[in-house]
């Protein structure tokens, strides 16, 4: 028998035996990530508070603002960590609230500080990390979309877009996750939120179809590289510096509409516009003439409030739809700052009414 050929055979026949299926199970568990040191730990802590308390909760609870997932869930974090919670944090999901925070696509943190949040983001769950095979789910798409409609719409979306729960369509989510990891989030919830164990109320063969089905909507979408432009400078914060005064109907004394933030940028108004959400998702999309202003920002020291005068309106903006934008228009109040507002829908709101937003360097008219 030709040599190759004998080859082929034994390698296939090493992966279909019933010892390396045993090794490929899902319930072996992996032995710890490294441990921290107490200083990595102590500023893991503190990144912690400073850029994700702010949705996921001051401890790891999740759903405080914008569907964030719980990060204490025992099955999330026993679910192969760290690159499920390493990816997300790092380049975050395009088409949600959630931003990368990595220097390099524009967030604060460096690579080390990522892997050592995630490491204590591990350390404080307090489980064991389960090896799951990265061998594809097989199921029947077309039935996993009819399980999925009757089962899933409710939270996560007829698209996948979430509702009230994360986004299942999201294509850097299903990029980075396997199906196992998939799988084992449908069989077992997320303990302490409002996603139930779906294996004693579904059959098996049903999870593997909404698998499968989950994982075909990754076809198609590709990853856009993100255009880097440049951070405005003291002297553009300004928008339409030489225009009139905006004069808005604040709702609550504190909220303003889109459709009167739209009108007042025709009208080429005098604003300095925020976007308080993390810079690298400000690069993403962001409404014309607005500044990244993140609202994890030490106000006392950074620069960008120095270029802010105080008799013109701001408003600020974030996903939230308002909570980032709130807490930042209260650190900018406490420094004396009065003629401030806040946009009631956020951006994701504003491009659903159809407003344009910039993204790198090409303005975008949304439909």
């Amino acid at each position: 028998m030709n040599y190759k050929i004998s080859l082929l055979l034994f390698t296939f026949s090493l992966i279909t035996s019933p010892v390396l299926m045993a090794f490929q199970h899902n319930g072996e568990t992996l032995p710890p990530p490294r441990k921290l040191t107490e200083e990595q730990a102590k500023v893991a802590a503190d990144n912690y508070q400073k850029y994700c308390a702010l949705c996921h909760g001051e401890d790891r609870q999740g759903h405080v603002n914008d569907h964030a997932p719980s990060l204490r869930s025992k099955s999330l974090m026993e679910s192969g960590v760290a690159h499920q919670i390493l990816r997300p944090m790092s380049y975050g999901r395009n088409g949600t609230a959630m931003g990368g925070y990595l220097d390099e696509v524009g967030g604060p943190m460096t690579l080390a500080e990522t892997w050592d949040l995630t490491y204590w983001l591990f350390e404080q769950a307090g489980v064991e990390r389960l090896k799951f095979s990265t061998n594809p789910v097989t199921g029947d798409i077309k039935k996993g979309e009819k399980a999925y409609l009757e089962n899933c719409t409710t939270c996560h979306g007829v698209n996948g877009e979430g509702v009230t729960a994360p986004a299942l369509g999201n294509q850097s989510a299903l990029a980075h996750n396997t199906d196992e990891f998939i799988r084992h989030a449908i069989r077992n919830g997320r303990q302490g939120t409002p996603m139930p164990a779906f294996k004693d109320k579904l059959p098996a063969e049903d999870i593997d179809n909404i698998t499968a089905f989950l994982r075909s909507k990754a076809l198609g979408w590709k990853d856009e590289k993100p255009i880097l432009k440049a951070l405005p400078k003291p002297e553009e914060y300004v928008f339409n510096p030489e225009g009139d005064d905006p004069n808005f109907d604040l709702t609550e004394d504190n909220y303003v509409s889109s459709e009167e933030l739209f009108a007042a940028l025709e009208a080429k108004n005098r604003m300095v516009l925020i976007d308080t959400r993390v810079t690298s998702v400000w690069q993403n999309a962001h409404i014309e003439g607005s500044i990244p202003f993140p609202y994890y920002a030490d106000t006392d020291i950074i620069k960008t409030v120095a270029g802010i005068p105080k008799d013109v309106q701001i408003v600020a903006y974030c996903s939230c739809p308002r909570a980032a934008a709130d807490y930042t228009i209260k650190k900018l109040e406490n420094l004396g700052y009065t003629r401030t507002a806040v946009l009631y829908e956020g951006i994701f709101g504003w491009m659903n009414q159809g407003y344009p937003v910039m993204r790198g360097d090409i303005k975008d008219v949304q439909d």
